[in-house]
């Protein structure tokens, strides 16, 4: 299984805005062969951070989705990111 997490900033006061564009991308993932969970959310603490959460089955089913990345549009409204695949060997319940 990979695990994609992390957090984006930004630009000031953009954040609803980037999170209504990111809706079409989370229903579209979650359709995506391998997908098991896909989320852009609103930080409750910073008004500029989305935090994004990813799980998919292979590495294979991600960059299927994935491509390139974000579109142009979407990319040019993020000012960081700091955004980590994890490859998991091992998982149970908690």
């Amino acid at each position: 299984m990979i695990i994609v997490s992390g957090r984006l900033i930004v630009a000031p006061g953009t954040r609803d805005a980037f999170l209504a564009a990111a809706r079409q991308s989370v229903i579209a993932a979650r359709a995506a062969d391998g997908c098991r969970d896909f989320v852009a959310a609103a930080d409750p603490l910073e008004p500029d951070r989305v935090n994004v959460y990813e799980e998919w089955d292979s590495q294979h089913d991600l960059m299927a989705f994935r491509g390139d990345g974000p579109a142009p549009a979407m990319r040019a409204r993020i000012v960081s990111s700091a955004v980590f695949r994890h490859q998991v060997s091992s998982s149970g319940p908690a």
